[in-house]
């Protein structure tokens, strides 16, 4: 399989790459979170990325929601030094597949990357239009780009991430505040209204749709 790595730490990442090179993968290597955009996209053909959530740049979760937005579909294994629990269903509702916690067994990771490879994801349908940068939390189209707060980031990331589909309210709020915070529903149509304000801001070509007592759409 060609596996897309991405590590910010050399050590970590040439021991990872190694292993998954003596069991027959190709490897395709990134530092960083702008790297793992430009390098494991869509049409990258990875059959599955290996992402560490604590990144120079951005968080790896942010970035997988990025690609998850692109279309990308291929499995996601988080490497994270984080073991709690609400750490580890924030990973799930950015877009992972599984999580290997640093300190890791090297023969465990690689029975995990088979293990997602031969499962795989069916293909997803990009959001027409619209392109989301973790590092800078940014959402960029046609018309031009809006910055958006790091909650106001993951709540559209988890929403475009899952085009045609109507994500519910307790996972976008399970992405968007990692750490298992309390929030209130005023807080969350408060949240999605400044999102629609933006995104209308550069005539960007979707919108959020509130699905009544479920959740959202793009649309």
């Amino acid at each position: 399989m060609l596996i897309g790595l991405c590590e910010d730490d050399p050590a970590i990442r040439r021991l990872v790459a190694r292993a998954l090179e003596s069991a027959g993968h190709e490897v395709r290597r990134a530092h960083d979170g702008g790297e793992a955009t430009r390098l494991l996209g869509p049409d990258s053909g990875v059959d599955v990325i290996v992402m560490d959530v604590g990144l120079p740049d951005s968080d790896g979760r942010d970035v997988v929601q990025a690609l998850r937005s692109a279309g990308q579909a291929a499995p996601v294994l988080f490497l994270t030094a984080f073991g709690a629990v609400h750490e580890r269903i924030a990973g799930f509702h950015a877009g992972g597949d599984d999580y290997v916690t640093k300190p890791f067994d090297v023969q465990e990771l690689l029975l995990r990357v088979d293990a997602l490879g031969r499962r795989g994801r069916p293909a997803a349908a990009p959001p027409g239009g619209i392109e989301l940068d973790p590092a800078r939390h940014e959402v960029r189209c046609a018309g031009g780009g809006a910055q958006l707060t790091p909650t106001e980031y993951r709540m559209l990331a988890a929403i475009t991430s899952r085009p045609g589909e109507v994500v519910r309210r307790r996972a976008v709020v399970a992405a968007a505040w990692p750490d298992g915070s309390f929030v209130s529903e005023n807080t969350i149509d408060s949240f999605i209204r400044r999102i629609r304000v933006k995104l209308a801001s550069i005539d960007a070509p979707v919108t959020i749709e509130t699905v009544r007592g479920v959740g959202f759409r793009l649309s």
